[in-house]
């Protein structure tokens, strides 16, 4: 699936299943909710906190897609095509970054 792709997908349930899209403002919301329940995985899997009752490093796939479905809502509100963005930025990065961390002796 490409991301154009997921972008669509994404729009046709919203617009089939789920009936509409939420306000950008309550989607951007929910994508802060989704990004802290990823953060208590990963930080649980990968930092010093253990998991606990029935949290468990199995749904990290799982909250991962879920920012990116809520990610996606909000491009597909807003106009952005995220190929296209993600193509640029992945330009902006390569030119203002190419010499940084090769010369970044914490790495």
């Amino acid at each position: 699936m490409t991301i154009q792709d997921a972008q669509t997908q994404v729009d046709q349930w919203i617009n089939t299943i789920g009936v509409r899209y939420f306000n950008e403002l309550t989607n951007l919301g929910i994508l802060m909710e989704e990004v802290g329940e990823l953060s208590r995985i990963m930080v649980r899997k990968y930092g010093e906190q253990s998991f606990k009752g029935q949290e468990n490093e199995q749904a990290l796939a799982d909250e991962m897609a879920d920012v990116l479905w809520v990610l996606i809502c909000l491009a597909n509100q807003t106009g952005v095509n995220l190929t296209e963005a993600l193509q640029k930025n992945i330009e902006k990065k390569t030119l203002r970054d190419k010499d940084r961390h090769k010369n970044n002796p914490k790495l």
